[in-house]
């Protein structure tokens, strides 16, 4: 009967001794239901400046704002349109000052102007001038109307290669999901003999 006794005390202690061991594994767990796995995707850092310096570049230097994109193939289109511009309303400008000098000077009196013409010997004046006063006057009125056209059109290259340099900073902020795809398609249509473009579409889950 002691025996019975001594066993059944000891039983119960070794229950209990398993049951403590047991409480006190389960409060030093980590619940891994709540842990969070850090995101191992790097991403660039957004410049929030790069914006104004590549505006600021291109203000400053036309051009100089795609190369800060790295649009290097923009940078020709930039500058020669620009320059065409400029070389428009040069040519204007010159041709407008000639026949409004020549105007000015039978205004004065004289007939010796280029626009006058002379005879066969090279430097009497002729009867009458191959270019009229009114010819002046409407050469005037017109180069002068394609010179502010030509300056207009130049300005307006200059704020689009501001505002190109700009936008495109903008959109080298963003990240392009290959997932998504806007394309052209040509396709070959051997039932009809004719071709067919469009758009395609695609997005992947």
């Amino acid at each position: 009967m002691p025996n019975k006794t001594f066993y059944s005390i000891l039983f119960l202690l070794f229950i209990g001794s398993t049951c403590f061991s047991q409480t006190e594994s389960d409060s030093t767990k980590v619940d891994t239901d709540l842990m969070v796995v850090s995101d191992t995707i790097t991403r660039e850092p957004i410049n929030i400046l790069a914006p104004s310096k590549a505006a600021f570049y291109s203000a400053v230097l036309p051009g100089l704002g795609q190369a800060y994109n790295k649009k290097y193939w923009k940078i020709p289109i930039v500058v020669g349109a620009i320059t065409t511009g400029i070389l428009i309303y040069d040519h204007n400008n010159r041709e407008y000052h000639r026949y409004r000098d020549a105007y000015k000077s039978r205004l004065a009196g004289y007939s010796n102007d280029e626009f006058w013409g002379t005879q066969a010997d090279g430097t009497t004046p002729l009867a009458s001038p191959r270019v009229s006063n009114d010819g002046l006057i409407r050469a005037q009125e017109s180069l002068r109307r394609n010179k502010e056209i030509s300056l207009l059109v130049t300005i307006g290259i200059y704020a689009l290669n501001i505002i190109d340099a700009n936008v495109d900073a903008h959109l080298l902020q963003y990240n392009v999901d290959e997932n998504l795809a806007l394309k052209p398609h040509f396709k070959y249509n051997e039932l009809e003999n004719t071709s067919d473009l469009g758009v395609t579409v695609n997005f992947k889950f």
